[in-house]
């Protein structure tokens, strides 16, 4: 939890953001919320009702705490997307909460900020066709369920085979990688697929869930990126969106290295990429 800190005081450190860069999302509306999550899920959770059984699935204990920033976090992510219409891409410093399903919650993740976002942008008519590409070592489970008979919606997931969740959903790409994955293996996969299937799909909006869980430091992952190869995986998704002029959402995802510095390093040179590619 202490990354969500770091990160924005790293970049601050660095002169590479001011604090005029930094925006406090406010609470999207339950109609917003529902349009992706079950209603009756929804409610559990905001009357803090979520059964015992169902909150040890989410790995948090319950509380109004933990609701608000979830819901925060939400409305952080449709608010970056306004700002990636004007300026091509924005970051939730937080978010990527994939695990969280239409009805239920899973791995620190309760509700769906990328798919409640590509949800509000279908709904206002911001986006007809959407592509989400998660690149976190976990497969984007809860949001393959949400979009599942969605056809504006295109669900794109490399992840680690042998890893949590151990019951996949379908996305509409899933790539599973053995584990040990390392850069060139990664690499030249995402070149081979990820161009190909801008192309075919032509979306106007991405997400992309910049997980750093991919590094071989990390202690949940079972890959073997280095800082440098997760650099470039980013460069690449960069660097493909700015190539078709695609506005894009950044959500950070997961990062469990023993060292801290290894996480905020490997999520602070999304940003710095950003800010060399885009600025």
């Amino acid at each position: 939890m202490l990354k969500y800190e770091l990160i924005p005081a790293q970049l601050l450190h660095e002169g590479l953001i001011s604090m005029d860069n930094l925006f406090a999302p406010s609470v999207p509306s339950e109609e917003v919320i529902c349009r992706t999550h079950e209603k009756s899920y929804w409610e559990q959770l905001r009357d803090l009702t979520l059964p015992a059984k169902e909150q040890r699935r989410t790995g948090f204990p319950l509380s109004a705490q933990l609701v608000e920033r979830e819901v925060r976090i939400a409305g952080g992510t449709i608010e970056a997307c306004h700002y990636a219409f004007d300026h091509g891409v924005a970051f939730n410093v937080a978010g990527g909460t994939h695990h969280a399903g239409s009805n239920w919650g899973e791995g620190f993740c309760l509700l769906n900020d990328q798919a409640i976002a590509a949800n509000y942008l279908l709904n206002n008519k911001l986006a007809s066709s959407i592509l989400i590409i998660d690149l976190d070592v976990h497969q984007g489970n809860g949001t393959a369920d949400i979009f599942k008979e969605e056809q504006r919606v295109f669900t794109f997931s490399v992840h680690g085979a042998n890893n949590f969740p151990f019951r996949k959903e379908k996305s509409d790409l899933d790539i599973a990688l053995p584990d040990g994955t390392g850069d060139e293996q990664y690499l030249q996969l995402l070149e081979q697929t990820l161009p190909a299937l801008i192309e075919q799909q032509k979306p106007d909006f991405i997400f992309y869930l910049s997980g750093v869980d991919v590094l071989a430091t990390d202690k949940l992952g079972k890959m073997a990126l280095s800082k440098t190869g997760c650099k470039e995986r980013d460069r690449f998704v960069f660097e493909q969106c700015i190539k078709h002029s695609i506005p894009l959402q950044v959500s950070m995802g997961g990062g469990y290295s023993p060292n801290i510095r290894d996480i905020v390093d490997a999520h602070c040179n999304t940003y710095r990429l950003a800010n060399e590619l885009y600025f």
